[in-house]
């Protein structure tokens, strides 16, 4: 198949990583792939290099006359069999080309939270895939009115060659981080606003610290809570146990040093990419029992699932692995195992192909 992924968006967050990892999977997996992009962007230098054929364009709104004309240039070059889109303010300019070009469409969903009337009504029929990435938004789209029979399921594809345990980068990791051999590090990595749970999990890691002084905190990320955060540390007697880190680009060095990562939601979630990202790199993960967190891990096999802002709950989890050793190194095992098996590149590829395949 030829597939023209379009993606515009400046950011680099989770969208912009599922088109960068799905577009270079496609290509792996023998499909020709260009995509439209704009250039000097986190999406535009992942992929420069890459063998994806890329053509410049702007999106700024869903009427922006350049991105329109960028598309149609792209596909009267490349001639794909599908268009693939990711970002809300692309979904009508797509919809309308792909039906003038006689192109198949299929639009990806990544937030879940309502569209507007006429997109929510009519572009899951106007594509010929909408596709979400957990079971948790497909239920809470079918919900909102979107047929059920038009909303497939894809999770976020990884690349496990990229994230993967190395010993090597575990020992400089906990080196430059200060941490002794036997200090059990949880670690949270992600946006630091309040319905991420953040503070809660402070409080259960105080706690725990309390009981065991070998658990020490590694904090990741950058937003709104982030003062709160660091107030709560310094009153909760261990501030010396926690580490804070603005966000960085290349998160590898911060799982090499974790033996657990927490995901500790107390609102809207998804996915929980950080939860594979985790498996994947044979770190056992305590979940909140929230959103699409389930659907990321196999409960008390490659982690914990847990009641949303619980502090007893998380406490005796933290407290419950840190004190064995045996059970951590088991779940991080079958952990990156499952990962492989589920949400590898070659098998979202696989499961992708698939899908498109099935329209004649």
């Amino acid at each position: 198949m030829k597939l023209l992924f379009v993606g515009t968006h400046y950011g680099g967050g989770g969208t912009e990583s599922h088109f960068i990892t799905l577009s270079k999977a496609m290509l792996a997996a023998g499909h020709e792939v260009a995509a439209v992009v704009r250039p000097d962007t986190p999406i535009h230098n992942a992929l420069v290099g890459s063998g994806v054929k890329l053509y410049s364009g702007v999106f700024r709104n869903a009427f922006d006359p350049r991105g329109i004309i960028a598309v149609w240039r792209a596909i009267s070059d490349f001639g794909p069999d599908w268009m693939v889109g990711s970002f809300s303010k692309e979904y009508w300019p797509l919809a309308v080309i792909a039906r003038l070009r006689g192109v198949k469409l299929a639009l990806f969903k990544h937030m879940d939270y309502p569209l507007r009337f006429f997109t929510h009504h009519f572009i899951p029929r106007l594509a010929q895939r909408f596709i979400v990435i957990s079971e948790y938004m497909r239920r809470n789209f079918i919900a909102r009115g979107v047929d059920g029979t038009r909303t497939q399921i894809l999770y976020n594809p990884l690349d496990l060659d990229y994230f993967k345990p190395d010993a090597s980068l575990r020992l400089s990791s906990r080196a430059q981080f200060g941490y002794a051999e036997d200090d059990i590090v949880v670690g949270f990595i992600g946006a630091m606003h309040p319905d991420k749970g953040m503070l809660p999990l402070c409080d259960a890691l105080n706690q725990a610290m309390a009981v065991n002084p070998k658990i020490k905190a590694i904090w990741v990320g950058d937003g709104l809570a982030v003062q709160d955060l660091k107030a709560k540390i310094q009153n909760g007697g261990f501030s010396e146990h926690h580490l804070w880190h603005t966000w960085s680009k290349d998160v590898r060095p911060y799982y090499a040093a974790m033996d657990l990562l927490a995901v500790p939601t107390i609102g809207n979630e998804a996915f929980g990419r950080v939860s594979i990202e985790a498996q994947a790199s044979e770190v056992a993960v305590l979940c909140s029992d929230r959103g699409g967190l389930p659907e990321t891990l196999e409960a008390d096999v490659t982690g914990l699932l847990l009641a949303p802002g619980d502090i007893s709950a998380w406490r005796d989890a933290i407290l419950r692995l840190a004190g064995d050793e045996h059970l951590r190194i088991q779940m991080q095992n079958k952990g990156r195992e499952r990962v492989a098996r589920i949400f590898s590149t070659p098998a979202i590829a696989q499961q992708f192909s698939k899908m498109l395949g099935d329209t004649p």
